[in-house]
This record gives structure tokens, C-alpha cells and sequence, in this order.
């Protein structure tokens, strides 16, 4: 046993980053979100970093896995799941019910909260095991296919805010937010996040980005808010545009449905977020792309396998995003760089974050990340910055410390509920 790889410490930081107005079906964007930051540090002196989730659940999952860690190497990230679930103790009573409003996932449960915690875990091990190599994530994973990742631009309905993008609440604005994403980014591909107005109105939204950007792919996801008949009307819509419609109505039985009487791709982050969800899925061939993310599956190794059984069943792969840090950022990149079956431009929402804790911001060119060969993540933590938003944390009377998109719509419009069309 090396020295060196033994766990000697934990720490977790909890901070809430700014969030602009991003209108979503769940409602709007508070203005913090909470984040955790991870940081493994062995008796080598190395820290490694890890993101997930900072809401209240999320914590209470991780103290005690990160009180279990020390004294367990840093390579041993199978056991980690193991060493959560003994940690873990009796779930919340709320844990197998509703909607997951932070990561829109569908059913939330037990098992798909500690994944989302052990995820931030094996993230930092694996920084800190390749620092401590001088080798990158991706030479750990088992080797880069790709020297660059390509990310969407995520596009939102949006209210003006106190930032410097403005409102977006009709095809005009939206098309302007493109055109930014464009210009400062490069990005080639868009995904709109729908569910929020009528259908009518964000199929408008869509015909006007083909029009404003003649050929390039195109996404709309309405997080489950539509009827199977509502979906297969934007579907005709939209049939000769889209790259494909992600996640139109909610459950696995209603996308089959759709997906039997439908040409255009579905594409999924809600019915299927965990492995237990891809028998059904994949039998009844309710969806042709699952977007990865490894905040979800549990980690980087696991969202490989989640990519070998896409490539097995012939199913395409995407990457979902969720409001991140350029930790989870450069985490995305690393592990989407050794996926052969990734042939659709990621999801980001970071162009959107003007906060950060790592030191240098990673930059887009023609809206792509070059992938990082130096050891680990190839990211450094700004420590005041993480003290000051760690800080910010602390002296929140609780109002941001779970994201809550309804309260926040509900500040605005105490009438308001979630739509259905």
C-alpha cells in the first residue's frame, strides 16, 4: 500500500453561486444555487476536487461519508459505493417521492441522491490519484479519443435579472441570446429549455433559430411537461429541425408512446438516470439518446458503462448539464473525451455562471473545450473565492440553502403552479 493514495482527510465546503431568472418548468431560477465542493487530501499532501449538489439532502449524505473516507485509498472508488450506503443510515421520509426540482430527473429516490453525493467523491479521488501520478482523469478512465469536447448553448426563456443578458420571453429575444452564445462562444449547436409557455409559442422559438442559424442542430426539452398528444403535435411541428426532442412527457410508458408514432429522436434525462431505469427503457424503445451525466450515474467510471450499454443497444449519447462550477466542468470534459459513442454536442450551462472557484476559467473556441493533459482535472481552487461564497452560505437564513424554483416563481406569482399542456 502506497502512503501516499491514503485518504487523510475530507473537507466540504458548501457555497451558493449566483443564478440569473432561467425560466423552467419547475419555475425560475433563484438567485444562489447551492453547490458542494468536495476536497480529498492524502497523506501525500494532494488535494483532489470534487461538485456536486448543495442542498440540505445532499450533506447530509455526504458528512458522513466523508467522516468514513479516511484511513481508504484514493483508488478504491468501487468501495465507495459501498461505504455510502453503510454511511448513509435511514432515508428521508421525502426521499422516494416527487420530483427532483434541482436536477429535473424524474422519480427521486434514495439510491439517486447518494449517487449524486458518491459522484463528487470518486471525482475528487481520481484528481487526487492523478495528480499524485502526474497522469490526467482521462489517462486514469483509460485514454482520451478526442483532444476536444463540443458543448450546446443552453438556451432559456429568461427574465431581464440584474445581469447583462436581458429578457428572453419571446422568439425574438431567444434568438438574440443565440446569437450572443454564438458570437462570444462559438457554440454550433442550441438547446432551448421549454415547458414553460404554451407549445405554440416555443415552437415559434424554434422555427425562428432554423431560421437565424440555417442547418444546425437544433433541441428543445420541455422536462416532461406535455401530454403524449401535445408532444406529438410539436413533434410534426418540428419534425424537419430538431436534432431531437428530450424528455416531451413524463415516464418511460408515455415516451414509448410517442416514440412508436414519431420519427423525430426522443432523448432522455429523466426516464432513464440510473441503471435500473434501461431494461424497460431500451425494451420498449422509448428513447434513442440517453444524455450521461456522472453527477447522476454515480461517477466518471460509471458513466463509461452507461456508454458501452448505449453502444451495446445501439442508443446515442448525449451530456446533461445542471447549474456547475468549473470543477464538475472540467469533469464533464475529461469523461466525455473518452467516450468513442459520444456523437452530440454536451450541455453546459457555465457560460451562464460568472462565479467560480477554480483559479483560471476554461474557454470556449468554437464551442469547444480543449481537453486538459495535465494531472488530474487539470483545474486549481481559488481558496478566497471559495471562502467568499462559502461565506455567503453561511449567512443565508436558510431561503437559498435548497433550490427551489416553485418558491421562486411563487415570490413573484403567489398563484403561480407548474403547467401542463
Amino acid at each position: 500500500m502506497d502512503a501516499k493514495l491514503i485518504v487523510d482527510e475530507v473537507r466540504l465546503t458548501p457555497i451558493l453561486i449566483s443564478d440569473p431568472p432561467l425560466l423552467n418548468t419547475q419555475g425560475v431560477h433563484q438567485p444562489f444555487t447551492p453547490r458542494l465542493v468536495v476536497e480529498v487530501i492524502t497523506r501525500g499532501g494532494v488535494s483532489g476536487l470534487g461538485e456536486t449538489y448543495g442542498d440540505g439532502v445532499y450533506l447530509g449524505l455526504a458528512r458522513p461519508l466523508a467522516g468514513a473516507l479516511p484511513g481508504r485509498m484514493v483508488t478504491d472508488v468501487n468501495g465507495l459505493f459501498a461505504l455510502a450506503a453503510e454511511t448513509a443510515g435511514a432515508p428521508r421520509q421525502d426521499a422516494d417521492a416527487g420530483v427532483d426540482a434541482s436536477g429535473l430527473r424524474g422519480v427521486r429516490t434514495a439510491d439517486k441522491l447518494r449517487l449524486s453525493v458518491v459522484s463528487a467523491f470518486e471525482t475528487a479521488c481520481l484528481d487526487a490519484l492523478g495528480k499524485t501520478l502526474g497522469l490526467p482523469v482521462h489517462a486514469l478512465l483509460g485514454g482520451k479519443v478526442r483532444d476536444e469536447v463540443e458543448y450546446s448553448a443552453y438556451l432559456f426563456h429568461k427574465w431581464a435579472g440584474t445581469d447583462d443578458w436581458g429578457a428572453a420571453l419571446d422568439p425574438a429575444g431567444v434568438v438574440a441570446q443565440a446569437r450572443r452564445f454564438d458570437r462570444e462562444y462559438g457554440f454550433r449547436s442550441f438547446k432551448l429549455k421549454g415547458g414553460v409557455f404554451e407549445p405554440e409559442r416555443e415552437i415559434a422559438a424554434i422555427r425562428a433559430l432554423a431560421e437565424a442559424f440555417p442547418g444546425r442542430p437544433l433541441r428543445l426539452d420541455p422536462n416532461g411537461a406535455w401530454s403524449v398528444e401535445t408532444s406529438l403535435a410539436v413533434a410534426r411541428e418540428l419534425k424537419d429541425v430538431l436534432e431531437y426532442l428530450e424528455d416531451p412527457a413524463s415516464g418511460t410508458a408515455a415516451m414509448a408512446e410517442i416514440a412508436a408514432r414519431t420519427d423525430v429522436p426522443l432523448a432522455t434525462n429523466m426516464c432513464v438516470t440510473t441503471f435500473e431505469e434501461i431494461p424497460r427503457a431500451f425494451a420498449e424503445n422509448a428513447v434513442r439518446i440517453v444524455l450521461c451525466d456522472h453527477h447522476y450515474w454515480g461517477g466518471l467510471h460509471r458513466t463509461r458503462e452507461l456508454a458501452a450499454l448505449c453502444r451495446t443497444f445501439g442508443v446515442g449519447l448525449s451530456m446533461h448539464s445542471n447549474t456547475h462550477l468549473g470543477i464538475s466542468l472540467a469533469a464533464m470534459t475529461q469523461v466525455a473525451a473518452t467516450l468513442p459513442g459520444l456523437h452530440h454536442a454536451c450541455d453546459t450551462h457555465y457560460p451562464w455562471q460568472t462565479e467560480d472557484v477554480v483559479t483560471t476559467r476554461p474557454v470556449f473556441r468554437a464551442g469547444r473545450l480543449a481537453v486538459s493533459d495535465a494531472p488530474g482535472l487539470g483545474v486549481d481552487l481559488d481558496r478566497e473565492a471559495l471562502a467568499v461564497l462559502h461565506r455567503r452560505w453561511l449567512e443565508d437564513d436558510g431561503t437559498y440553502r435548497d433550490r427551489d424554483d416553485a418558491a421562486a416563481m411563487r415570490a413573484v406569482d403567489p398563484g403561480w403552479t407548474p403547467s401542463r399542456w
